[in-house]
């Protein structure tokens, strides 16, 4: 069983795994109230993450924050504890994919159709051999504007932003831990070709170099600094 890892003072990570394609989750040690950054990707995936923030004596996070809609990042929703917030635009996919039937014909259409990707659905499967457990539910509140949450001792910035990702994006930006975290939204966009869309692409390194921090935390991957991310940003620009 993977313990949480510690990254600064406030700041920790249930590290990612490639089978089933779960994602870092990040947990936010407030001296009020603490919160995490995604919900991952099956209860099984929350409970081992819950288990390990136990482990610590930490209390579970009375907030989770939700960086995109992909399910990898979303499907645990129904099991958190505590309250939930994402973009506007992702309450929006969500509320799509509440509507979406889970069988093997029902996921094959969509990836004809372009609404899934196979690879999704691939990892669907490990993750859930009985699809009849997949119980997708929405936010408890969504924001367009960026936020500030004060969780004692520590501010968490939200800002709501395109991404090449995704429209939905949900940045998360801690200050006092030189941290951002981007989750999957510097990656290009896996629905629509795996490509980069060059406008978002421009703006989005422009954001990254206007904010204040050192590292720079992924979704699937280790940690880079801020200068590593935004090197590997620009040879994508065509």
């Amino acid at each position: 069983m993977k313990e949480l890892k510690k990254l600064s003072e406030r700041l920790y990570v249930y590290e990612y795994e490639e089978y089933g394609d779960r994602p870092n989750l990040f947990y936010i040690k407030g001296d009020d109230f603490s919160a995490a950054v995604d919900a991952g990707n099956s209860r099984k995936h929350l409970e081992a993450f819950y288990k390990a923030i136990e482990d610590k004596g930490f209390p579970l996070p009375l907030y989770t924050i939700i960086s995109h809609w992909h399910w990898d990042h979303t499907f645990a929703l129904n099991a958190i504890n505590g309250y939930s917030i994402a973009s506007s635009k992702c309450q929006e996919y969500l509320d799509k994919v509440m509507k979406w039937e889970w069988n093997l014909e029902a996921m094959k259409k969509r990836e004809i159709s372009g609404e899934d990707i196979a690879f999704c659905n691939e990892n669907i499967q490990l993750e859930y051999p009985d699809l009849k457990e997949i119980s997708v539910i929405n936010t408890d509140i969504g924001i367009s504007e960026e936020m500030d949450m004060d969780l004692g001792g520590i501010i968490v910035k939200l800002i709501p932003m395109a991404s090449t990702h995704g429209y939905d994006s949900l940045y998360v930006y801690l200050p006092s831990e030189d941290a951002l975290i981007v989750e999957d939204a510097d990656n290009p966009d896996f629905y629509h070709g795996s490509i980069y869309d060059q406008d978002v692409l421009k703006k989005m390194i422009s954001f990254f170099e206007s904010l204040d921090y050192k590292y720079h935390y992924l979704g699937h991957a280790e940690c880079e600094t801020k200068e590593e991310a935004i090197e590997r940003l620009r040879k994508e620009i065509i």
